[in-house]
């Protein structure tokens, strides 16, 4: 378990810009969307998730906006800005770089030995 904090730690804010980019959404409902997306393997507290909501905004990545609701309190929605696509598929290309060098290592063969 200790492992999979530190692993999601570096990557909350690639998770919310994930979930970002399919619409935009509520802090609570962006937790719950990494949640299902993870199969509950990724569980996103409010201590991680706004801090990196906040970090997010002030970077341009991504705006938000209050939504009245008809029954309930206002919510603040976020929204993917253009600059947060961008960032978002630079992070999408450093994952795969870093993911795949990762697996070449922990399923690849030993030294002088083919793969």
């Amino acid at each position: 378990m200790k492992e999979q904090n530190e692993l999601k730690k570096g990557s909350t804010q690639t998770l919310i810009l994930a979930v970002l980019s399919d619409s935009p959404s509520h802090g609570y409902a962006i937790a719950r969307e990494i949640e299902r997306r993870s199969a509950s393997a990724l569980k996103m507290g409010e201590g991680a998730l706004y801090p990196a909501l906040r970090a997010l905004e002030t970077d341009g990545f991504i705006s938000s906006a209050w939504e009245v609701q008809i029954s309930g309190p206002a919510r603040k929605v976020y929204t993917l800005t253009g600059k947060g696509h961008g960032e978002l598929a630079r992070q999408r290309s450093a994952w795969q770089k870093f993911s795949d060098a990762v697996n070449s290592v922990i399923g690849g063969a030993p030294h002088g030995q083919p793969t």
